[in-house]
């Protein structure tokens, strides 16, 4: 499909680019963990009081905590989701609906995650919901990325590809799913895995909470990964936060490897070239 449209108006926003060979792969994704590896092996070995053997570390407790902060981070990721596409297509409804509501976005998601903790504590910790403030937290991080990319995607979509579909007499919801859906998969992806990367981020601030709250002690925390990181460098366990990190750091190289460079690699079929 070649693209005989320009694009006239368009969010101003810096595109992201991400290795897709398989060599930028293996240097980005596979050669930078093994060598954080070996720089922490012989970090840990240098301290006399860490001189045993990683053994010595529950691992389950280690990757349990992996697992909740993964699920925490896949719930917010479905939620900003499910949001973010209905607000794209809102901003991109009318010329008048941009002007109005792409402002209101802009400021709304230039004010800092921890400026919306008043409403976190008042509204999810007044009720004990503490994993639901985290995820609060992650969603709020995750969604802008993903609204602006898709604002970018649907002004890209080529002017005679919207006619075609009008041609056809393609509308509602058919329109949706067959002519906008598709043409803004790379944009969705893109900003999905923006989104994405910023709940990595952001995850230790969404799940040490009781540094936030008034009189807040460690119980107020939610148990995660991000915690288990926070919790072993105030308390001096050198081990467990080493053995913590290097697992976050193999996971992420991991989910961007088999996840994100493969959804990228999808994302090129939809490109208008």
């Amino acid at each position: 499909m070649q693209r005989t449209g320009h694009i006239t108006r368009s969010h101003h926003r810096a595109t992201f680019s991400y290795p897709l060979s398989l060599r930028q792969s293996i240097y980005s994704l596979v050669l930078v963990p093994i060598l954080v590896l070996i720089f922490l092996f012989f970090f840990i070995s240098s301290f006399s009081t860490v001189s045993a053997s990683l053994q010595s570390i529950s691992l389950t407790y280690v990757f349990a905590a992996l697992g909740a902060t993964l699920l925490r981070l896949l719930i917010a990721f479905v939620l900003a989701l499910i949001f973010s596409i209905p607000l794209a297509l809102l901003v991109t409804h009318s010329r008048l609906a941009e002007h109005i509501f792409l402002p209101a976005f802009d400021i709304i998601q230039s004010v800092p995650v921890l400026a919306f903790f008043p409403v976190v504590i008042i509204f999810f910790v007044h009720y004990g919901l503490y994993s639901g403030a985290a995820i609060f937290i992650l969603f709020l991080s995750m969604v802008w990325n993903i609204v602006f990319s898709l604002v970018g995607g649907f002004h890209s979509i080529p002017k005679d590809i919207k006619e075609a579909g009008i041609m056809f007499n393609v509308r509602g919801f058919a329109y949706l799913r067959k002519i906008l859906l598709p043409a803004i998969v790379p944009y969705l992806i893109t900003g999905s895995l923006l989104a994405w990367a910023q709940g990595w981020n952001i995850v230790i601030v969404a799940e040490v909470l009781h540094t936030y709250l008034p009189g807040g002690t460690n119980a107020s925390d939610v148990f995660g990964i991000g915690s288990v990181l926070v919790h072993a460098s105030s308390g001096g366990q050198q081990q467990l936060f080493l053995t913590a990190i290097v697992i976050m750091i193999i996971t992420i190289a991991l989910i961007n490897l088999f996840v994100w460079q493969k959804l990228l690699r999808y994302a090129e079929r939809f490109k208008f070239e």
